[in-house]
């Protein structure tokens, strides 16, 4: 029997990459990435020479069958994302649940995430969490959003830099501007940086700058602690 091995990757500064990741990386037959030009970089970098192939949402379910067959023969195979921990906002859960199904062992290597450095950044409670990842970007979203709203947790929303906006115009609507947000963006990389303050203060900050850039984590207190300071 072979085994399955998650491996994260940097969500920017390659020098976040574990000794470990690149051991295993050397040692298993073949990488599975979610786009094989990004993760093709990453491996050259490390000195990695393994076969790679595209494992992504639009093929992951044509791709299943193939890869547990592989597994199940005795090879060993690494997924890696673009960025960050396999499964968490990318693919990868499918694979998982494929490999306990078939009594495959899989491994998941502790390493790389956006959203821990942006929980610890905000200043918000980070004993208790509530992770939503990306919101739906039509159907649902109101539903969502007024569940978050809601959540005693800090919350923790990913979002691309051109729906930024947007989702914070949003969250102002169903939060009440007066809710503290942390927004972290370009985490690890060179311009890196955290910007706190209301969701009122949010929207006149972003909205003063020409372009936004970076993929971005947005940390929400949650309603208990806000309740708690506004009375």
């Amino acid at each position: 029997m072979g085994k399955l091995y998650i491996v994260p990757t940097p969500i920017g500064n390659l020098g976040d990459m574990t000794y470990r990741a690149v051991e295993v990386l050397k040692q298993v037959d073949f990488v599975l990435a979610e786009d094989t030009r990004t993760g093709g970089n990453l491996l050259r970098h490390f000195g990695v020479c393994k076969p790679i192939f595209a494992h992504h949402k639009f093929n992951e379910h044509k791709s299943l069958k193939s890869i547990i067959e592989k597994l199940a023969a005795g090879q060993t195979i690494a997924l890696i994302s673009d960025a960050g921990t396999p499964s968490i906002s990318d693919p990868g859960f499918l694979i998982v649940r494929e490999c306990i199904a078939n009594n495959i062992l899989l491994e998941c290597l502790p390493g790389a995430t956006a959203l821990i450095p942006a929980l610890v950044n905000s200043g918000f409670p980070s004993d208790r969490f509530c992770f939503e990842g990306f919101l739906p970007p039509r159907k649902g979203r109101q539903t969502r959003l007024n569940e978050l709203a809601a959540e005693h947790r800090t919350v923790i929303l990913y979002e691309s830099p051109h729906k930024f906006m947007k989702t914070i115009q949003d969250i102002q609507t169903y939060f009440g501007e007066s809710r503290r947000v942390s927004v972290s963006r370009e985490l690890s990389k060179l311009y890196e940086e955290t910007v706190r303050g209301t969701i009122r203060e949010q929207i006149e900050e972003w909205t003063k700058r020409p372009v936004i850039k970076g993929e971005i984590v947005i940390v929400i207190e949650g309603k208990d602690k806000f309740f708690h300071q506004s009375r």
